[in-house]
């Protein structure tokens, strides 16, 4: 019984985990350059993050910029998202 109910919960997870990668690949599918483009700000990011020293402020405000576009970037799809 047991195990029919192991097997049983796994399709379940199995089934949703697919349906959410072909509903995530087709809501970004027709917007590749803003997609792209928000990979390459979280990986800018991550490079600022690991860089020494703050450089006279200069790093942080880096950052905090490279935040704001990340977040108008993703408002961007969002708003694509919505056939717009």
């Amino acid at each position: 019984m047991w195990k029919r109910i192991g097997i049983l919960l796994m399709t379940i997870i199995f089934i949703a985990f697919l349906m959410s990668c072909a509903t995530a690949s087709r809501t970004h599918a027709h917007q590749p350059h803003l997609v792209a483009a928000l990979d390459h700000l979280k990986a800018a990011r991550s490079e600022l993050e690991m860089a020494e020293h703050n450089k006279g402020g200069h790093r942080v405000k880096a950052i905090e910029l490279v935040d704001q576009a990340i977040d108008q970037t993703k408002a961007a799809i969002e708003f694509g998202e919505r056939g717009y």
